[in-house]
């Protein structure tokens, strides 16, 4: 597979740039991609990582592969989604998606087991075996989800919209959404139904954004949940593949992504405008535009200089809200093929019984208490391409939450030096996770050749989020109300892309490009999707 990019002490700037993009994560490279596809932008996207792709991206070890952070992305096997069209209008039709099954998660409760089936009708009519006196209740949750996916686009369609008519039709396309999204899970749960046991399994995909029913909004747990409603599916060839399709749509356009290239901040002229940005080395590199895929805290508190327009805004909306989930990951090798082994597709949500804001509440004030949540997942059963890349090996994930305090001591550490406490930490929360897994997948006991566990300060480290936090800002009630969360600011020529703008995860990251796309070019960037042609699929 080419590398994608050029690393930064190779690169010389060629030319003039219609726009800097800052960062390489889906909302950033979708975003340039965008640009250069619907107005022949030539932009220059700026990585501080050695990688592309951000939570795309996958990482080598020991002649394993694993991605870190695309584990399943919904509908994109289906030709009449928007998220497949999308996806094919930013990687030229280079993306081929591989389907999960009719199986795409597995919700283990205790000892009971219940499968989130592939489809509508399949979905409801398995709930409602499971739970056949709680019919009323599992409908009349299908439709809430379904208000708030019809009040969803004309929400974040007035996140585009320009200063002359935003302050007028905006509260007006946001009003029946917000209605929805004040709520929160546990409250929407509680309002339908008394079984605990439903609700700990309507809730079981709040790992897929990282906050406990009792915190989340219903909105985006609805808005999860119906995006895997019609299926999952996995990159062929790994989630590696989404930025080595993208970055040639770049390209196309005159566009350039560059590694290792840190920003220091964004530069400002007398006019109050974003002229550029300056990097950490001291260069300068102007553009009448600068996107910023860096995440609303870092751009706030790192990007933007001290009186810049909207900073103080930015910032407080950043302290109101506070960051997501922090999460551990274990990565997991076998030396046989995930065939042999007889590992499926569907992800597994373990959790040890159904009070799940309860187990949380005790897990984070005590790491030694019951692991309240662990997801498990299969990449190399999922990916058809991985036996060719990686014959005669499986990879298995075991995600769980974490406390950032209980690593906060090493954060200033170097990578890979940070010492026999904080190794002895890592050991003993990988066991933990083991234990889980040998427990949900028991053919992998006495088989596993590798394990690596990545922590809180790790994704600091790699990722640049100051508190370890995976999703950006977290997804409360008050984050929906948060007006500063949109792509134009106050200075003039910058603008801010990616899962903050939307919502979280990969789609959303996407969604979010798509709104800063419009919000740059002053369109509906979705009619111009629609209405363009479509690439031909390889």
């Amino acid at each position: 597979m080419p590398e994608v990019g050029v690393l930064y002490k190779q690169w010389k700037p060629d030319g003039y740039y219609d726009a800097i993009v800052i960062g390489s994560g889906m909302g950033g490279l979708a975003t340039a991609a965008l640009l250069a596809q619907h107005a022949g932008k030539r932009v220059l996207v700026l990585e501080r990582h050695t990688t592309a792709g951000g939570f795309t991206h996958v990482f080598r070890r020991k002649g394993y592969e694993w991605d870190v952070g695309v584990h399943y992305i919904g509908s994109v096997h289906r030709d009449e989604s928007f998220l497949r069209t999308l996806f094919d209008r930013i990687s030229g039709g280079g993306l081929e998606w591989e389907d999960m099954g009719d199986v795409v998660d597995t919700v283990i409760v205790g000892d009971r087991r219940v499968e989130y089936l592939a489809g509508r009708e399949a979905w409801r009519q398995r709930m409602h075996a499971e739970f056949p006196d709680q019919a009323d209740a599992i409908d009349h949750y299908m439709e809430m989800v379904d208000e708030v996916t019809q009040r969803t686009r004309t929400f974040f369609a007035s996140k585009a919209l320009p200063p002359a008519i935003g302050p007028v039709a905006g509260p007006l396309m946001r009003r029946g959404f917000l209605r929805l999204s004040d709520r929160t899970l546990g409250d929407v749960l509680d309002g339908l139904t008394s079984n605990q046991m439903l609700k700990a399994v309507l809730a079981a995909q709040f790992g897929d954004h990282g906050m406990p029913p009792s915190r989340a909004s219903f909105a985006i747990h609805a808005m999860i949940f119906r995006h895997y409603l019609g299926g999952g599916a996995y990159p062929v060839g790994g989630s590696s593949r989404i930025a080595a399709t993208v970055a040639p749509q770049i390209e196309s356009a005159g566009g350039q992504i560059v590694l290792g290239a840190e920003v220091a901040t964004i530069l400002i002229g007398d006019g109050r405008k974003a002229e550029g940005v300056e990097l950490v080395d001291g260069r300068t590199l102007s553009a009448p535009i600068v996107i910023s895929d860096a995440g609303v805290p870092n751009t706030a508190r790192k990007l933007l200089p001290e009186g810049a327009p909207g900073r103080d805004r930015l910032i407080a909306t950043v302290n109101r809200i506070g960051r997501s989930a922090c999460h551990l990951c274990l990565y997991v090798g076998i030396r046989q093929t995930a065939e042999q082994l007889g590992l499926g597709r569907s992800n597994l949500w373990v959790y040890p019984d159904a009070d799940q804001d309860a187990a949380i509440d005790a897990y984070m004030d005590d790491p030694s208490a019951p692991i309240p949540l662990a997801y498990i997942s299969f990449p190399s059963a999922k990916d058809p391409d991985f036996e060719r890349r990686f014959p005669g090996r499986a990879t298995v994930e075991v995600v769980s939450l974490a406390n950032y305090d209980w690593f906060k001591p090493w954060e200033d550490k170097p990578w890979l030096k940070r010492g026999e406490d904080y190794d002895r930490l890592k050991e003993r929360l990988s066991d933990r996770l083991l234990d889980i897994l040998i427990r949900e997948v028991p053919q992998l006991d006495g088989v596993i050749d590798y394990h690596e566990l990545s922590t809180p300060i790790s994704t600091r480290h790699f990722a640049d989020y100051d508190q370890g936090e995976i999703y950006g800002l977290e997804h409360s009630p008050a984050r929906f109300r948060e007006t500063a969360l949109q792509p134009r600011t106050p200075l003039k020529g910058f603008y801010l892309t990616g899962q903050d703008v939307c919502t979280a995860g990969v789609a959303g990251a996407l969604f979010g490009a798509v709104v800063a796309t419009s919000a740059v070019l002053g369109r509906d960037i979705v009619k111009d999707i629609m209405t363009s042609s479509h690439p031909t699929r390889q």
